[in-house]
């Protein structure tokens, strides 16, 4: 009896600890699945396909002796802008996000500017070398390609067009080498145009809250379900608190472009527009001053097959407001050959909405400007030309006809002369010439760098 009245005991207390212990299993259990919040399951989804980038430029040329002297903290925080480096090469970090199992890989230009060797550490620790597959300054985003053995983790590109000011989002990057750091906060303004330097205005940034420090710049800022919906971007540096990412819309679009050609393929609207001013704005009956008045638009151009007419004026681009002539330029630039967008303009007091169909430049369009607005027409140098001007130049684009009053006429341009530069763009053919003359246009002035038999000289036209 008491044998059996002690089994009886020994499985109750057996029943009561296995109770007991699959509470606590459950408990733990349920525990893990509270605490995987949504942030943890978008670092667990995007974190692997998040990649270092190390980079080494060549060594600069020169060095400065103090330095010994000094040493490299104290020398670095007083003589920054002079500082030159040993003859050891540059290196700097930066972050990416794998767009391709392929080995494509998303991040900005500025990480891989200047860049004599790309490396890319994954986050299972493997290195690989990595080849700048196209980049693109004025949108600060670049393309780099692995050569994986097996298909790799990645993100696929999200949407950015339906961001709302408040919603979280996640940044995961190397700031200052440390990897893989995950960052959360909330997106705090959109459309943000931001100076990073005297030359560089970007337009239309996501702002964040999310720490962005350097190292950041290139990996991926992630909306609470793990879409990709920007690229992040440190070029703020003084501030706190605030970061900034380029929308995955406009990245897109960027990527695509250097994917099949290596560059950015930016068409053109085909207008010349001035700023309003207050008289003017009054005049049309604006409200106040907004918008660039159309002074004239080109033969073959998107703006002619649209309906724009010399005199009309240009509100706002997909909804967003033109403020003057250089916002106007930012957001046409934001396109790329064989995008399309809603343009509303005041035509005889009405205001209209038409659909642009961004084409690249046509030659003849680009003739017709160079010969209205720098008074030159220019054709790819022959042998017929070399022979005729006695030209020893073998790039560039030599100059066949000059209007004697204008710009190019009242330097002292002439016909022979060969340009082979216009601002920062070095001119090898007419194609480049067609190119970098349309990003003049948006300028005030034009640098052109002009060979006249064996000397070269620089003029300056103001059109």
């Amino acid at each position: 009896m008491n044998t059996r009245r002690q089994k009886i005991i020994k499985a109750i207390l057996f029943f009561i600890v296995s109770l007991w212990i699959l509470q606590a299993v459950f408990a733990a259990a349920h525990d893990n699945d509270f605490r995987r919040t949504p942030i943890v399951t978008t670092v667990e989804k995007a974190g692997p396909a998040v990649v270092n980038i190390f980079t080494e430029e060549a060594p600069r040329q020169m060095k400065n002796p103090f330095r010994d002297f000094m040493g490299d903290q104290l020398f670095e925080r007083f003589f920054d802008d002079f500082y030159q480096q040993r003859e050891s090469d540059r290196r700097s970090l930066g972050s990416g996000v794998i767009i391709d199992p392929k080995g494509y890989i998303l991040t900005n230009e500025h990480v891989v500017a200047k860049a004599v060797r790309v490396k890319v550490t994954l986050i299972d620790n493997r290195e690989f070398e990595g080849k700048v597959v196209g980049a693109d300054i004025k949108s600060d985003l670049a393309v780099i390609k692995i050569d994986p053995d097996r298909p790799l983790p990645h993100v696929k590109m999200g949407r950015s067009d339906d961001l709302m000011i408040g919603e979280t989002v996640v940044a995961i990057g190397n700031p200052f080498g440390l990897k893989h750091t995950v960052t959360t906060g909330i997106i705090s303004a959109l459309d943000r145009t931001i100076r990073a330097s005297e030359k560089q205005v970007y337009n239309d940034f996501i702002q964040v809250d999310a720490s962005i420090n350097p190292g950041n710049s290139g990996g991926p800022l992630l909306n609470i379900n793990g879409s990709l919906i920007g690229i992040n971007t440190a070029i703020f540096k003084d501030a706190q608190g605030i970061g900034f990412a380029i929308p995955i819309d406009k990245a897109r679009r960027i990527v695509d472009d250097l994917l099949e050609y290596g560059k950015v393929r930016r068409g053109w609207l085909g207008v010349s527009v001035q700023d309003l001013t207050p008289k003017v704005a009054r005049h049309f009956g604006l409200d106040h001053v907004h918008g660039v008045l159309v002074t004239n638009v080109f033969r073959e151009s998107p703006a002619r097959r649209a309906g724009i007419q010399p005199g009309d004026i240009l509100l706002n681009i997909e909804g967003h407001e033109i403020a003057d002539k250089s916002d106007y330029f930012r957001q046409v630039a934001s396109y790329t050959v064989g995008d399309s967008f809603w343009l509303t303009y005041l035509n005889d007091g009405h205001s209209h909405r038409t659909q642009v169909h961004i084409s690249p430049i046509a030659p003849s369009a680009a003739g017709e400007m160079a010969k209205q607005w720098l008074g030159v027409s220019v054709k790819d140098i022959n042998w017929k030309h070399a022979k005729r001007y006695n030209i020893a130049a073998r790039n560039g684009v030599v100059v066949v006809d000059v209007h004697p009053s204008g710009p190019s006429g009242q330097v002292g341009i002439q016909p022979g002369d060969v340009i082979r530069q216009m601002n920062e763009n070095k001119i090898v053919n007419l194609d480049e010439f067609n190119t970098a003359i349309l990003e003049a246009s948006k300028l005030s002035s034009v640098l052109l760098l002009v060979q006249r038999g064996r000397n070269a000289y620089y003029v300056t036209l103001e059109p």
